[in-house]
């Protein structure tokens, strides 16, 4: 797609530069509003307004949705109030309230004032609700269909009304707001009789979030029932919007993108990485670099407090790094996995006791093959082949102990602190690996030296 993208960029320079505007626009106007975003964020200010303009509304108002929010007010700031009242007619409803939240306060008040009454109401409601919950995700434009209705009567209503709709494919019964059924236009379309009442065809096990509901609780719904639309209602069971499948794709994308960022140990950005400065990508890593090299430090008193110790019989000294990293990797394994099992709604604290346990059986058959494959690598390599008389068979299976006994506290560490973390209302994916690994290397020090000072007598 890049390399799409670079080909078809170099057409439209050729076709800018020779002034064959109808010739661009005709090319644009074949492309999905996606690519037409991203194609015109490439240009110059001047050209990519230019280009904006002579695109057909309903896809200049699609591609500007899927543009980047600092795009999107250089091309605010260059409209004027006709220009941008046209575009804002074109969008959803959620659409322009996401556009509203991330502008500055002047061209808030601009957009606004562009906007018919009812438009501004629906985006004022959207955005009074909590940030990450579903009504700050939903949309207000649904089909609602009364009880009584006939199947023809419905048709009609959605051919009249249907293409202002976010989503038509599912509809929803109601009687004064009360969300009382839903039935698909495939329910309408396959109904025997055109007179038939919608009130016989519509399911009443309706599932629906509050407009509080967290959106990973969303996602998950969706991910379950494999909805198209998903009904939000208010505090007293009212309709008051829909989530779309396509709105769902997008909190997923962004709360998989947040996690990874999070269990890297980094502060997520709403920015792809390529618009993303040096400056801020060094503001988003350094906290957590700052944070892990400063709790290193507990390594090196523990190494300190050894130095005796480990002058009597330096060869230990060698074995330090395999047996933090190994400590590392076994905690990280099972965090990440225990992590994507609670953003999958697979897990629950209530399961601690079950998880706990298929970690330390785990743990034990990992620890007893590492610890036989280190054995014979200390005892091979290490003693015979690099002739290191100092490594004993003691000195191997203290190395050996100390492996298994690693690989089960990291291990047991890994799927607890995630679930101590959701517990307390953190954001689980803060103890992944960064976090885990730096745990898990001072826990594999003191069981290492504990070890050693009990079986060689240091």
């Amino acid at each position: 797609m890049a390399d799409f993208n670079a080909t078809f960029q170099k057409t439209l320079d050729i076709l800018l530069e020779e002034k064959k505007y109808s010739s661009a626009k005709d090319i644009l106007s074949t492309m999905a509003p996606e690519d037409v975003a991203s194609v015109l964020q490439e240009l110059d200010e001047k050209p990519a307004a230019l280009l904006f303009r002579l695109l057909p509304k309903k896809i200049a108002a699609e591609a500007f949705v899927e543009m980047e929010s600092d795009f999107q007010e250089k091309l605010i700031k260059g409209f004027s109030d006709k220009e941008l009242t046209a575009i804002l007619d074109e969008m959803y409803v959620n659409d322009a309230a996401d556009i509203v939240e991330e502008m500055p306060a002047n061209v808030v008040n601009r957009i606004l004032s562009n906007v018919n009454a009812e438009t501004r109401t629906a985006i004022n409601q959207i955005l009074q609700y909590p940030e990450n919950s579903a009504g700050s995700i939903m949309t207000t434009e649904y089909v609602s269909l009364r009880l009584g209705t006939t199947v023809g009567q419905a048709i009609n209503q959605i051919r009249r009304k249907g293409s202002d709709k976010k989503s038509f494919y599912t509809c929803y019964v109601t009687q004064n707001r009360k969300l009382l059924g839903r039935l698909s236009v495939k329910d309408l379309l396959l109904a025997k009789d055109d007179d038939l009442l919608i009130d016989d065809l519509m399911k009443t096990n309706v599932i629906s979030v509050d407009t509080h509901t967290d959106q990973e609780e969303v996602v998950q719904i969706f991910s379950k029932y494999n909805f198209m639309a998903l009904p939000v209602v208010d505090k007293e069971q009212n309709m008051v919007g829909i989530i779309s499948f396509d709105d769902a794709i997008d909190v997923m994308e962004d709360e998989t993108t947040e996690d990874i960022e999070i269990m890297a140990g980094m502060t997520p950005s709403d920015k792809t990485y390529l618009r993303t400065s040096a400056f801020s990508l060094f503001k988003h890593r350094v906290g957590w670099l700052l944070f892990l090299m400063v709790s290193a430090t507990f390594t090196g008193m523990i190494i300190t407090n050894f130095e005796s110790a480990l002058s009597q019989l330096v060869v230990l000294t060698a074995f330090i790094p395999m047996l933090m990293d190994t400590g590392g990797n076994s905690g990280s394994q099972s965090s990440v996995t225990i992590i994507r099992s609670l953003s999958l709604g697979e897990l629950g604290f209530s399961d601690i006791g079950i998880i706990i346990w298929k970690e330390i059986r785990t743990a034990v058959l990992c620890g007893i093959a590492l610890s036989a494959v280190c054995f014979a690598k200390v005892m091979l390599v290490d003693r015979l082949l690099l002739g290191n008389t100092d490594v004993s068979a003691m000195v191997a299976l203290v190395v050996c102990l100390t492996m298994t006994v690693t690989v089960l506290v990291a291990k047991v560490v890994g799927c607890t602190l995630p679930l101590f973390a959701k517990k307390l209302g953190f954001d689980p994916a803060v103890m992944a690996s960064p976090l885990i690994t730096t745990i898990a290397d001072t826990l594999s020090l003191l069981v290492y030296f504990g070890i050693a000072k009990f079986f060689l007598h240091l």
